[in-house]
């Protein structure tokens, strides 16, 4: 099966949270109302710098993907 690279999630035990997955390496789900984020991948000291570096683009690809997304519920 196939995934989207990045997934909206949504959680009654956790009503002010919105969760965006991203499904592609590196794999991580961002809580959007605090910007806490969970790495599902395990990484060695040598690419902390290079997944610092990346991971502020994810992240801002994520946010872009849950605006587009809000846009298209609204529009709908």
């Amino acid at each position: 099966m196939e995934f989207p690279k990045f997934l909206l999630g949504d959680n009654t035990d956790y009503p002010d949270s919105i969760f965006v997955i991203h499904t592609e390496f590196p794999r991580f789900i961002i809580d959007l109302a605090d910007d806490d984020v969970e790495w599902l991948e395990e990484f060695d000291k040598n690419e902390e710098e290079e997944l610092l570096t990346e991971s502020e683009i994810l992240f801002q690809a994520a946010n872009d993907f849950y605006d587009r997304e809000i846009e298209r519920y609204d529009k709908s």
